[in-house]
């Protein structure tokens, strides 16, 4: 299936149905009053965040969305039906945005989670709510309100646990094979990856986390150069960057450390937060570099690349070191959500303010 991780839709709630002018015609009743009902309500757009979805391609091909208008009143004190109501399924992680004044309304995060993203009208009145002791035949009714439109901006950014940031051919397609249940298109040419992939990595008995590998970056991906960097972000929901470094280039005329810098100012260039997230260095492709240059090679480009942070060396083909990098990530993935769920400590000069 195509991935499609950005979409416009329009949106229409249905309108609420008339009321109704009715009055009773049976025999021996010559004043028998008003029993015209109320409309009904129109059908809501809601919208359900669906686990088995993982891209947005089914609302490129359907835009237009509209939920039902409510029947209208009828006598015989008859009210008019509700609309039926429409639910759009959407993949976890989709920000829905004002499309035409940019604002963000709704962040589907949590799997199964339900919103409203349109009301439908209010049903209008019969001439039976109108009836009073000096009013025993109102003609009045009222029609019924007009259901919510919206044009909306649909934007998909993976949840995953780790994201994968490197050089086309760097490898991390390759890595995310080997430690997760991903399978990704693995080539020998540059952006063989044309779309972000997530996998689940295994660590143990309930213990997993999620990675996502996006297509590649180069330098002067923020100006439109190869893919561009529009795939970033499904990176910032992530907890921990891994920089993946080609070391072993088939070109020797290749730099790895100008490579791995230019992905550093992209990534500074696109967002400061992202810049700012925690970020490991790994250096892949060591089975293509003797085992007797392999330490000076590592030495040599953590200094040249000035980087002060955690460095791991693998092979992604052959999965040495894999292993250590795995139990190393899960283990911070873990300390980081045991934060975030961390309870808020409360001042106890207003512990009686708090909320239940």
């Amino acid at each position: 299936m195509k991935f499609v991780d950005e979409a416009f839709i329009d949106i229409a709630a249905g309108d609420g149905g008339n009321g109704c002018v009715s009055f009773r015609h049976e025999k021996y009743k010559e004043f028998g009053g008003p029993n015209g009902g109320d409309g009904g309500r129109g059908g809501h757009v809601f919208a359900v965040a669906d686990p088995n979805l993982n891209t947005l391609v089914d609302f490129r091909y359907s835009r237009r969305h509209e939920a039902k208008r409510g029947e209208h009143g009828m006598g015989s004190d008859m009210f008019g039906e509700a609309g039926a109501d429409i639910t759009l399924k959407m993949p976890v992680g989709t920000i829905i945005t004002d499309a035409e004044t940019g604002e963000v309304l709704y962040e589907l995060l949590n799997p199964g989670e339900v919103i409203t993203i349109a009301k439908g009208g209010d049903g209008g009145f019969g001439n039976m709510r109108f009836k009073s002791a000096i009013n025993r035949a109102p003609r009045q009714k009222t029609p019924g309100w007009p259901g919510e439109k919206k044009n909306l901006k649909l934007e998909l950014k993976v949840l995953a646990d780790v994201g994968l940031l490197g050089m086309p051919n760097a490898g991390k397609s390759t890595f995310i094979t080997a430690v997760s249940n991903a399978r990704p298109k693995i080539a020998d040419y540059p952006f063989t990856t044309l779309h972000p992939n997530l996998g689940v990595v295994r660590v143990g008995p309930e213990q997993s986390f999620v990675v996502a590998d996006i297509p590649g970056l180069i330098e002067g991906a923020s100006e439109g150069a190869g893919l561009g960097h529009q795939f970033l972000r499904h990176l910032q929901r992530t907890r921990l960057l891994l920089h993946i470094v080609d070391l072993a280039p088939f070109d020797d005329a290749v730099d790895p450390v100008a490579q791995a810098k230019a992905i550093v100012n992209e990534l500074k260039k696109y967002d400061q937060q992202l810049y700012n997230k925690p970020r490991w260095l790994v250096l892949n492709k060591l089975d293509m570099v003797p085992t007797e240059e392999r330490e000076a090679r590592v030495k040599d480009f953590v200094k040249r690349f000035k980087w002060k942070g955690p460095v791991f060396e693998i092979s992604a083909l052959t999965r040495e070191g894999c292993e250590p990098l795995i139990h190393a990530i899960f283990r911070h993935v873990q300390s980081e959500q045991r934060v975030e769920n961390e309870p808020v400590e409360i001042d106890p000069r207003f512990a009686g303010d708090a909320p239940a």
